[in-house]
């Protein structure tokens, strides 16, 4: 079996949640077809830049459902690479439209296409209220979304949450649901020494300047940082930007674009995401489980993670919540290395249990 991936970027850094997904979505379907027998097509490559004319284009290709950097010349390029494939996997819902052309250029193989989330209420919350092009630009999405149902021979979603949500917007039922999974980066790791958390807890928020993000971790230093005695650390791509843009943050130690992400989530206690709005699942959630990490998060948080909330630290949906589940921690110390975090991660979110899937999915 010959596969050809379609990818939205080559990135010529850091990996932010999406596309670290798609690059184990890749592994996974690598190992099991061989590396011989699968190709990667980017449809955007960030060690390019883009000159005043590709702005231009992508912006008329954009009336004609060209979204995400597509644009004919590259669904061109695609279905005529195609003839050599027995499965076309497309890693972005966004790109519907080449299912489409796909199909009605008579493709014999498999479209299989992977939905990171719903993507209109997905880019609704990304987009903001006041983006004066959001309703042009979600129409787009959601035409993509469309042809994604309309024309893959199958799709998967992450979670019950989205299926449902799709086969509301669009009539098609997902054929598959896969989680969030990682490659094991602890598998050779000795079991940490066990120690408990402080009397003044090391915390750590994790996540890429994002709208959702940005809103949550704001909102947390707010209302619920003042009345926890706490040492807080935000990491994530491009949060410098957020320190220099909210004054909330002058005094919180915020370190942007890091190259490796596992120091920071070995030195930590506690986990805080306090995310409000979003689609799908989230990545940090996932890799925290790894590093058998105590999380304390948002329903939001643990959307598709079925576990039991008070054994991974404590699910909170306000202000008064999180102090609670904080200063818990601060009077009851718990071990820093939750066995329960991280067998729940061998168990449901390993590239193990996710490479049993694919290869139902590619049979």
């Amino acid at each position: 079996m010959k596969v050809l991936f379609i990818r939205y970027k080559k990135s010529k850094g850091i990996f932010e949640g999406g596309e670290r997904a798609s690059q184990q979505h890749f592994d996974c379907i690598g190992g099991i077809v061989g590396w011989n027998n699968i190709d990667t097509y980017y449809v955007h490559d960030e060690n390019k830049e883009k000159n005043f004319f590709d702005q231009i284009k992508g912006a008329f290709y954009f009336l004609f459902n060209y979204f995400y950097g597509m644009t004919p010349k590259r669904v061109r390029q695609i279905v005529k690479m195609s003839g050599n494939y027995d499965v076309v996997f497309i890693d972005r819902s966004v790109f519907g439209i080449l299912a489409k052309k796909l199909k009605k250029a008579g493709y014999k193989g498999k479209v299989i296409t992977f939905f990171h989330n719903v993507e209109v209420p997905y880019f609704k919350v990304k987009l903001g209220d006041k983006n004066p092009i959001a309703p042009l630009i979600l129409k787009c999405i959601d035409r993509n979304d469309l042809y994604s149902c309309k024309y893959s021979d199958k799709i998967i979603v992450l979670n019950t949450r989205d299926g449902n949500e799709i086969t509301r917007r669009y009539g098609r039922k997902a054929d598959y649901f896969l989680p969030i999974s990682f490659s094991d980066k602890c598998a050779n790791d000795p079991v940490p020494e066990q120690t408990y958390t402080s009397t003044k807890p090391s915390c750590l928020f994790v996540g890429a300047y994002f709208t959702p993000n940005n809103e949550g971790i704001v909102w947390f230093v707010k209302n619920v940082l003042p009345h926890v005695n706490i040492d807080l650390k935000i990491v994530g791509k491009g949060m410098a930007r957020l320190k220099q843009e909210e004054p909330a943050l002058k005094d919180i130690c915020v370190e942007s674009d890091v190259a490796d992400l596992k120091p920071y989530y070995e030195q930590a206690d506690i986990m805080i995401m306090p995310i409000f709005k979003g689609s799908g699942m989230k990545v940090k959630t996932c890799e925290a489980l790894m590093y058998g990490k105590n999380i304390i998060g948002t329903s939001e948080t643990f959307v598709g993670y079925n576990l039991d909330y008070d054994k991974v630290g404590g699910k909170c949906d306000n202000a008064q919540a999180f102090i609670n589940a904080i200063n818990g921690f601060i009077a009851n110390p718990r071990p820093r290395y939750n066995t329960y975090s991280r067998q729940f991660f061998l168990e449901h979110h390993s590239e193990t249990s996710a490479e049993r899937l694919f290869r139902e999915i590619l049979s």
